[in-house]
């Protein structure tokens, strides 16, 4: 196993997507290379990271060989089409769309609560997360469920 990834961000040049480029650096991710995909109006954009400028890829199937994790945040059709092309090609996909949430062969994880669940994610190679404002809430819980239990929540 090697102390580097190559990874890619797809969706790169959206909001999350340039939060997702920002975070790896911020946090020193160990990347050996970064990748960076958009879609073709984004071509020829360049975007920081660390002291390098990187360029933004159109994306393609071709784009995730020899990746080893690719980040998802294009959106649920980008998602449906080319996460599975990314899985197929050897990378673990972390998808933040819609897309692969209710897929029960998909793992739904938010790390600081069910980090078990990723032991089912070599089915599809796909991680899904929930939406931002569920990720927040199940954060904020799990201390109050682990040390209460909790049997349901309505929440509007």
């Amino acid at each position: 196993m090697t102390d580097r990834f190559v990874v890619a961000v797809v969706g790169a040049t959206g909001a999350v997507g340039r939060e997702m480029v920002s975070i790896l650096d911020e946090r020193r991710f160990p990347v050996g290379e970064l990748r960076l995909f958009a879609s073709p109006r984004s071509l020829g954009v360049a975007l920081d990271y660390g002291r390098d400028e990187i360029q933004v890829q159109t994306l393609s199937p071709e784009g995730f060989d020899g990746v080893d994790i690719a980040l998802f945040s294009a959106g649920k059709q980008v998602s449906l089409e080319m996460a599975p092309e990314a899985a197929n090609r050897g990378c673990v996909v972390i998808d933040n769309s819609s897309a692969w949430r209710r897929d029960p062969d998909v793992p739904l994880v938010v790390p600081e609560v069910n980090p078990d669940a990723l032991v089912t994610y070599e089915r599809k190679r796909i991680i899904a997360n929930p939406n931002c404002s569920t990720i927040q809430l199940v954060v904020a819980l799990k201390p109050l469920a682990d040390l209460a239990g909790l049997k349901g929540l309505t929440i509007t």
